[in-house]
This record gives C-alpha cells, sequence and structure tokens, in this order.
C-alpha cells in the first residue's frame, strides 16, 4: 500500500529514546484456536516486518523470509474455516492496516466484519476459528521476539506479555532464596497461585500455608498464627502449634496482609527479626525456619504513610514487590490462562475440548473484572453445562455475552460474503457503543439511560443482557 513512497516499507517503526529499557513494540498474538484451545498460543513481534501473510496451511506454521527486499512474516493456519489466501497486514505511513483477501468466511476485528481495517491498541482480530490480538507493549530489546509458547512454565508465571517475563523470571531467580515476597494486586489475579509456584520453585522440604489475614476475627488471629498453650484462654482445650510453626522450612502465605492488626503486626515483626514464635499463654520462644510471602490488593506504601501499616514490617516483608496486572490488561494471556484452566476443571477430557466462535469471541472480549477467579468460574461453569460437547455462547453466564449476529454461522454457506452480514453486525455494534456511552454519562443508572434513548426500562434490561453490559461498572464514574 506504501510500495511507492520514497522512505523505507517497514510495518512498524518503533521510535527509542536514548537509555531506554523498554519501549512499546508492536506484538501479534496468535491467542486461540477455537477448535483446538489446548494447542499452544504464540508471540509474533513486527518490528521490522514489510507485511504479514495470513492463510491457510495443512499444519500451523510461522514463517519469517525476504521477498524482494521485503520482510514477510507467513502466518498458515490448520483451519478449515481460513481461506488459502485470508488476509494480510500491511504498513501504509505509520498506520497498520489490515485487509481481507476476499476470503470465504471474512475477517472480523473485535466481532464487526470488516474487509479492510486501521488496527488500533487491543483489537481482536478474527480469521476463521482462529483469534488474534494486535498490541504494541513495553518490551526491551531482548524480549522483542516471537516466543512459541510460556506453557513450559509452572501455571501462574506463564505469560506472552514481555514485561511481565521479565518480572516473572526475576522471581523465578528469588524463589530459591530465604527472601520475603510482596505479591500486589486486584483480587482474583491469581497471587495464591504464584505464591505456591514460588514454594515449588523455592525447593524448601516443608509445607505451603495459606491464610487469609482478613478472613479470621481480630481475636484468634495470634492464635492461629503464633499457636497457644492449654488453657492459655477460654476454649483452648489443648496445645495448638500455630501456622508459623506449621509453615517451618516451607512457605507461609498471608493473603490480604493489609487486614492484619496493629498488635498482630508488631507480634509478627518480632517473628520475622528473630526467626522464633512465642506461642500465646507460653514463655518460651521456639525457633523457625520460615520464608514469608504476603499478598495485598491495598496500596501498602500508602497504609504506612496514614499509619495504618507499620512502616519496619513493610521494610521486613518487601525484599522482592511483584504487582500483578489485573486480566483486561494482560489480554494476549487469555489463551494460555483458558488452556490452564480447562485442564483444572476437566483434566481428562480437556484435550477433547472446543469452542463456538460466539463463545470465543466472548470469552476474549470481556473485560473481567473479577480477573482470574472469574474466568475460572466461567470456564468450569461453561464445562458443565456443554456436557461434553462443544462449549458455546448460550453455555456462558449472561454477563459474559456479547452481541450475537456478528459472525457467520458455524455451517455459513461456502459462497456467504462478509457484505450480506455487515449491516446486522455494524448496527449491533452502534447500539452497543451508544448503551456503554450513556451507561458512563449517567453513572449506570438504567432510568436515565431508558429516558435518553427515548425506550422503556424492559427494552434497556433485554439490550443489557444481548450485549453482556453491566451497569455497575459503570456507577464509580
Amino acid at each position: 500500500m506504501s510500495a511507492g513512497r520514497d522512505e523505507p516499507s517497514t510495518l512498524v517503526r518503533t521510535r527509542r529514546r536514548a537509555g531506554s529499557a523498554a519501549e512499546p513494540r508492536p506484538f501479534l498474538f496468535l491467542v486461540l484456536q477455537c477448535q483446538r484451545p489446548m494447542d499452544p498460543p504464540a508471540r509474533l513481534a513486527l518490528d521490522g516486518v514489510d507485511e504479514v501473510r495470513f492463510g491457510r496451511g495443512p499444519v500451523r506454521s510461522i514463517d519469517r523470509r525476504t521477498e524482494a527486499d521485503r520482510a514477510l512474516l507467513d502466518v498458515r493456519l490448520e483451519d478449515g474455516w481460513v481461506s488459502s489466501r485470508h488476509a494480510r497486514i500491511t504498513r501504509d505511513g505509520g498506520q497498520l492496516c489490515l485487509e481481507d483477501l476476499g476470503s470465504t468466511n471474512g475477517t472480523f476485528v473485535n466481532g464487526v466484519p470488516r474487509r479492510s481495517a486501521t488496527l488500533a491498541e487491543g483489537d481482536l482480530i478474527e480469521l476463521g476459528h482462529t483469534f488474534f490480538l494486535f498490541r504494541e507493549v513495553a518490551a526491551p530489546e531482548e524480549a522483542a521476539s516471537d516466543a512459541a509458547q510460556a506453557a513450559d512454565q509452572p501455571f501462574g508465571l506463564a505469560t506472552f506479555s514481555p514485561e511481565l517475563a521479565e518480572r516473572f523470571a526475576a522471581l523465578r531467580a528469588v524463589a530459591p532464596a530465604p527472601i520475603p515476597v510482596v505479591l500486589q494486586g486486584e483480587s482474583g489475579t491469581g497471587k495464591e497461585v504464584v505464591a505456591r509456584a514460588v514454594h515449588a520453585l523455592s525447593g524448601r522440604p516443608g509445607p505451603f500455608v495459606a491464610i487469609n489475614c482478613g478472613a479470621l476475627p481480630e481475636s484468634l488471629i495470634e492464635s492461629e498464627l503464633f499457636g497457644h498453650k492449654k488453657g492459655a484462654f477460654s476454649g483452648a482445650a489443648e496445645d495448638r502449634p500455630g501456622l508459623i510453626r506449621a509453615s517451618d522450612r516451607g512457605t507461609l502465605f498471608l493473603d490480604e496482609i493489609g487486614d492484619l492488626p496493629a498488635a498482630s503486626q508488631t507480634a509478627f515483626l518480632r517473628v520475622l527479626q528473630e526467626s522464633e514464635v512465642v506461642a500465646v499463654g507460653a514463655t518460651r520462644p521456639v525457633k523457625v525456619d520460615l520464608r514469608v510471602v504476603v499478598a495485598t490488593h491495598r496500596d501498602l506504601p500508602a497504609m504506612v504513610e496514614r499509619g495504618d501499616f507499620r512502616g519496619d514490617l513493610f521494610a521486613r516483608l518487601s525484599g522482592f514487590v511483584l504487582e500483578l496486572p489485573p486480566l483486561r490488561r494482560r489480554r494476549e494471556d487469555l489463551g494460555l490462562l483458558i488452556a490452564a484452566l480447562l485442564r483444572r476443571a476437566a483434566p481428562d477430557r480437556a484435550a477433547s475440548i472446543s469452542l463456538g466462535c460466539e463463545a470465543a469471541r466472548a470469552l476474549l472480549l470481556r473485560e473481567w473484572r473479577l480477573n482470574v477467579r472469574e474466568l475460572e468460574k466461567c470456564l468450569a461453569t461453561a464445562i458443565v453445562l456443554a456436557g461434553g460437547g462443544r462449549v458455546e455462547l448460550d453455555h456462558l453466564p449472561p454477563p459474559v455475552v456479547v452481541p450475537r449476529g456478528s459472525h457467520p454461522p458455524e455451517a455459513s454457506k461456502p459462497d456467504a460474503q462478509p457484505a450480506e452480514r455487515q449491516r446486522p453486525a455494524e448496527e449491533d455494534q452502534q447500539r452497543r457503543e451508544a448503551l456503554i456511552r450513556l451507561f458512563r454519562e449517567h453513572r449506570g443508572n438504567v432510568s436515565a439511560v431508558a429516558r435518553a434513548m427515548g425506550k422503556g426500562r424492559t427494552q434497556i434490561h433485554r439490550w443489557i443482557a444481548r450485549y453482556g453490559i453491566e451497569p455497575g461498572d459503570y456507577r464509580d464514574g
């Protein structure tokens, strides 16, 4: 498209600042194949590529080569719904352009059929029954390369995000040492899963012991952590060693450490300083070989500033701090996570599970406000409802559902052209965008949105269910 220009034709020209360790770079992620969701995803670096060509092949293959001084990336997909010459990505000036090459089943961007489209950060590309994600993400020079898979890493530490992979590599290096680890992130981002992976990599012979500091009554926290002697308080009918001693030579995982009361913070600080614990009602300390991993969704430094959390305890705990991003900011990992969660939910038949296109699109376009935990529950339910068959859109919980009608049916006629289906899909997309805009404007108020659209509340509720919109997501402005 820009071959006639005097400037060199390269797909993306990444700007780099001197001394910058990680600049935004363009990547294409092969996220999911509907017929074989257990197949490993892939990360494709687009720096310096002149053209990406997509088509069907006998096996999946990714080939880089040069033709007439042009760098080509040829992606062949083992997908019967992909045409032999399906689509391509080229560069027009500073923009990336996706073009359908007259394919039988069309090319879709974010669920909408498109003959051509200028790609933007986060666009979901759908070719046949295969989904790609285009992202421009921070990546150091050494990480700006292809990755065939990341599934060989422990569950919880597998990622295609170059920046997160760099942090996970540092965490793996830290894991065998007794250095405390702080895991930060929203609820459901997989902090305990990462903590278990750290324990598995540590080589420590003791057990992994987990406790949620926010789930225990304040009066029982010290007894649960430090143990107690018989008769130390009413109801103490026997000696209890406590969770700290139970994790001796292993890993103690304290979830929601920000909920630990001030008195317990002081006692726990002594445990870390002296490597010993004194049970409630005891007079002698007991030595412990302790490795601590803590997690929180709170801002601990801000709590320290307010005096809600001891600064000296935070300093003791924060040997290595890792921020786990919410799932909506690491969508390139959705394929990895879906495969891993399918294995967990149905270990005996995960290899035979497949996804309908509408179901796959709904999973990949969802924001997942409750993160990996929400995705896991969604998949576990869908597998049960599918009854051993293919997971379809109707098997997903209603909040996950996105607009129907934006993709040809599974049994579409080979001669059906994308333009024939474009208008209903575009109308759905436009209505959904209008609804989201109004929900933002009216802070999730259904009645206000109904008045603004001149519709009844019942119709708005129908559209909410149809388009997978959650008014509560917009009530915080």
